[in-house]
């Protein structure tokens, strides 16, 4: 079995090569393109309409007696969450290059959560047959950019117009495709022109490996003939340690070098029992344990995405790392520790779905009648209760007002919300206490866009939407401290606490923190744990809240000092208010200060105008961190804050004649400028 995902910037060629990969391992029966909008992997509406991937959709096919669990990932920097939770639970990756732009900056984000997560990958260069396409400039781009080890198992015959087919370096083969559907491939010796490049390459292979394999050392010195198990299995172990990215190439909209690309990943990239095993926390122990891939073992699974469906409720993408589930049995969710119900058990195929009887370790499904799970929740047996790792996402950025269009469909609306919420991590929603509107955030303009179109056309309900806005942040540029006093007679019984507080500013992006000074020392031992729990309690929630405008408040670190109790009238709920009271006090006397949502934007440019889009990020704020000029595109690396980029992309379309692109991902909160 493998579990593979299709990882790639935007327009490299990830559904295509998807669709091509169903195809020639027969299971859809035609090709479907992208571009007539009837790629079987771009299932939902908007998908099909703007031509780009929105979400991870999964699929099950089987090649060479080996079963492959593909995931088709978006490539736009506002779905990085779709790519960061099926990366989560993959053993493999592809990572699909384009033959023109080489490494492009959502590949460097995609590359940077594979590492995290020590996911073992093959490169894919695709487009060989485009315009100013060039192999040789993307293995240097991936070596010098990704940092990774990059090594041709293949290199193109011919390029642009002119490819015609790949040699292939273990065999020493030439490879083409027919012209009809790239179902039957040729394979011939080495033209005598070729032969000098292909034996300089397969050195470069044999040098490559060698520096990781003792194996091929050994044979190498002795002068003996490497056969191409040998090379193989060689180049598997290396690439399960991440020591090697084997590079293959291809031209996928054409048909040509999807095949080679289907063996590689049977013989390269891991089967579930062959990657680290998962980590868990035995909630029991107090420890993290190691979770061997058994069947027979215990059953432990990660819910990684949750779909909404309108007959069937909530399908519940599952990653089994151990033991099995059968359909119908019960299962438990040890995070909200709640019993549920596995009613039926579905393989999909992107969006249709067949039965399956059970779900074992290493496989992927979905479960469908679980009413309470979440992204990133465990579920498993009630006598093991092991947590896996939570998923980390990216904080919300960006902000619209959304309002129903007649008061009946207000409640439908927040329904709706609701359930793309819990679908979705990085979309959250709030009501406005003060304007009495819903407010919803996300990763970007084209993120809330999606999901409003959803609302109204998928969700049928009438909606309008305000402008976009920033969410700001606040926190405090000096040292303050605060001692607070709280007393009221509440049915009759006097509520007291006195506590002193002192807060500091944090370095950016260190998050807030509490720290409780008084405990142990002595004369406190008589104060119960619950009355710190409060304060605890108190202080978090004033956090939340904000200082001076209602932002949430970060990197502030807060100190209890001291703190007055009275075991007649000291209460928890006292002492949470006087907690939130003295921290709001002690920051509106630390000189507290209003952060913004500063941007990575990183843009691509024809020559030509490289001059007027840098001015046009100046004149909005921004600062230029770095130019790097490709054969025919000027690669510029600037932050701006999020506040000033909104139409952006209009404006750059006007100075660079429409021929300029970019994208943006949040950086990092600092202090609003003047300006």
């Amino acid at each position: 079995m493998r579990n593979i995902g299709i990882m790639a910037h935007i327009d490299a060629g990830k559904t295509t090569t998807t669709e091509r990969i169903l195809f020639y391992t027969g299971k859809s029966h035609r090709i479907g393109e992208v571009d007539d909008g009837e790629a079987i992997m771009d299932w939902m509406e908007q998908e099909q309409q703007r031509g780009i991937t929105i979400q991870s959709a999964a699929t099950t096919t089987y090649w060479k007696n080996h079963q492959i669990n593909i995931i088709d990932t978006p490539g736009h920097v506002d779905f990085t969450a779709e790519v960061e939770r099926s990366l989560r639970v993959l053993d493999g990756a592809v990572a699909i290059f384009d033959a023109v732009h080489g490494v492009e900056p959502q590949t460097e984000t995609v590359w940077r959560q594979a590492a995290r997560y020590h996911v073992p990958c093959v490169g894919y260069v695709n487009k060989m047959d485009r315009v100013g396409a060039d192999f040789y400039f993307v293995l240097e781009d991936v070596q010098k950019k990704l940092g990774a080890n990059a090594v041709a198992l293949q290199i193109p015959i011919g390029k642009e117009g002119n490819f015609e087919g790949v040699i292939d370096l273990i065999e020493m083969k030439e490879i083409r495709w027919d012209d009809s559907g790239g179902e039957t491939m040729s394979i011939s010796p080495i033209a005598s022109e070729r032969e000098a490049t292909a034996k300089q390459w397969r050195e470069m292979l044999i040098d490559a490996l060698s520096s990781v394999s003792d194996a091929v050392t050994e044979k190498y010195l002795d002068g003996a003939e490497l056969e191409p198990a040998l090379i193989r299995g060689e180049l598997r172990k290396a690439v399960l340690q991440r020591k090697i990215l084997p590079m293959f190439t291809g031209a996928s909209r054409r048909n040509m070098g999807v095949q080679p690309l289907i063996d590689a990943v049977v013989d390269y990239l891991p089967a579930p029992d062959e990657v680290l095993p998962a980590v868990g926390h035995h909630l029991k122990k107090e420890e993290d344990i190691t979770i061997p891939c058994d069947p027979k073992g215990q059953p432990l699974g990660l819910v990684f995405k949750i779909q909404n469906d309108r007959e069937a409720g909530s399908l519940c993408y599952v990653r089994m790392y151990s033991g099995s589930i059968k359909s119908g049995s019960a299962i438990f969710n040890t995070g909200k520790k709640k019993r549920e119900r596995a009613n039926r058990i579905l393989r999909m195929h992107s969006n249709k779905s067949e039965p399956m009887d059970e779900l074992a370790a290493g496989d992927i499904g979905v479960i469908i009648g679980m009413k309470l799970a979440q992204t990133g929740d465990t579920v498993g047996s009630e006598g093991w209760p092991v947590i896996l790792e939570k998923m980390q996402f990216p904080e919300p950025v960006i902000s619209v007002s959304i309002e129903s269009k007649t008061i009946s469909d207000q409640d439908k609306l927040k329904d709706i919300l609701a359930l793309l919420a819990k679908e979705d991590p990085t979309f959250t929603t709030r009501e406005n206490e003060e304007t009495g509107q819903l407010i919803i955030s996300g990763m970007g303009e084209l993120h809330l866009d999606v999901l409003v179109t959803r609302i109204l056309k998928e969700y049928k309900v009438g909606a309008k939407v305000g402008n976009p806005q920033v969410t700001y942040r606040e926190s405090i540029s000096i040292a303050g401290e605060r001692s607070e006093h709280f007393s009221r007679v509440i049915a009759g019984k006097e509520n007291a606490a006195g506590l002193t507080l002192k807060v500091e500013p944090a370095r950016r992006g260190a998050g807030n923190k509490y720290i409780c000074g008084v405990k142990g020392s002595s004369g406190r031992d008589s104060i119960p744990e619950e009355i710190f729990d409060a304060v605890e309690r108190g202080i978090n929630g004033a956090f939340a809240s904000g200082i001076v405008m209602g932002y949430p408040c970060i990197d502030v670190v807060a100190t209890l000092t001291d703190i007055q109790y009275s075991e007649i009238s000291g209460t928890e709920f006292a002492f949470e208010a006087c907690a939130s009271m003295a921290l709001d006090e002690a920051c509106r006397g630390a000189a507290p200060i209003l952060l913004e949502p500063i941007m990575a934007v990183d843009l691509a440019s024809p020559h030509e105008f490289a001059g007027e889009v840098m001015s046009l990020v100046t004149q909005r704020g921004g600062h230029i961190l770095s130019m790097n000029s490709k054969v025919e595109i000027s690669e510029i690396k600037a932050q701006a804050p999020m506040a000033k980029m909104f139409g952006f992309m209009t404006a750059l379309r006007s100075v660079s004649q429409g021929r300029a692109g970019f994208s943006m991902e949040f950086s990092h909160f600092e202090k609003k400028s003047e300006r």
